[in-house]
């Protein structure tokens, strides 16, 4: 059985990945208006991943006898002055999640709630693989720098290819 501050925190996790998934799906929205359609495929892709997050944290907190809550959502940023930004912007939104969830853990340690405690590590990998994913991606925007024709040309058909497990190979050289 779930605390009432843990069940809480939970359900706060889960207007997190809600709005996660709004976040990614604005963005998806904006670089398929911007003509970056491998961006927005991406954008599209991680929106369904992050809204698949927060069904598996509703199952969760109802499976251990909590009730999970379906939040209204915040409207996201829509608008954004290129493509650095968007994705300076993704990885602030991750690092904020990250934060969430680190806090999560923190509470369920102190409650000794083990089993959402063990919940939880799958969410602390993601967010390794999620914050790696954006820093890979915002180095090589930085690599192309102004050349706003064919090096952005081919970074939107390159990100099609990058996933969370390219990143990782990557950082890990």
């Amino acid at each position: 059985m779930l605390s009432e501050s843990i069940e809480k925190q939970l359900n706060h996790q889960v207007q997190l990945e809600g709005q996660s998934s709004n976040v990614y799906l604005a963005m998806a929205s904006w670089a398929e208006n911007a003509g970056y359609e491998g961006v927005a495929s991406f954008m599209y892709r991680h929106s369904d991943e992050e809204r698949m997050h927060m069904l598996k944290l509703i199952k969760f907190i109802n499976e251990r006898g909590g009730k999970a809550c379906v939040p209204a959502l915040e409207e996201p940023n829509n608008q954004y002055n290129d493509l650095q930004d968007v994705f300076q912007s993704l990885l602030e939104h991750e690092q904020h999640v990250t934060n969430e969830i680190n806090g999560l853990v923190h509470m369920s340690l102190n409650e000794k709630d083990y089993t959402t405690h063990n919940f939880l590590q799958w969410y602390v990998s993601e967010q390794l693989e999620e914050e790696a994913l954006a820093r890979t991606i915002l180095d090589k925007l930085k690599i192309i720098g102004n050349d706003s024709g064919s090096g952005l040309y081919l970074f939107d058909r390159d990100i099609l290819n990058i996933s969370a497990d390219t990143a990782n190979d990557i950082a890990a050289g």
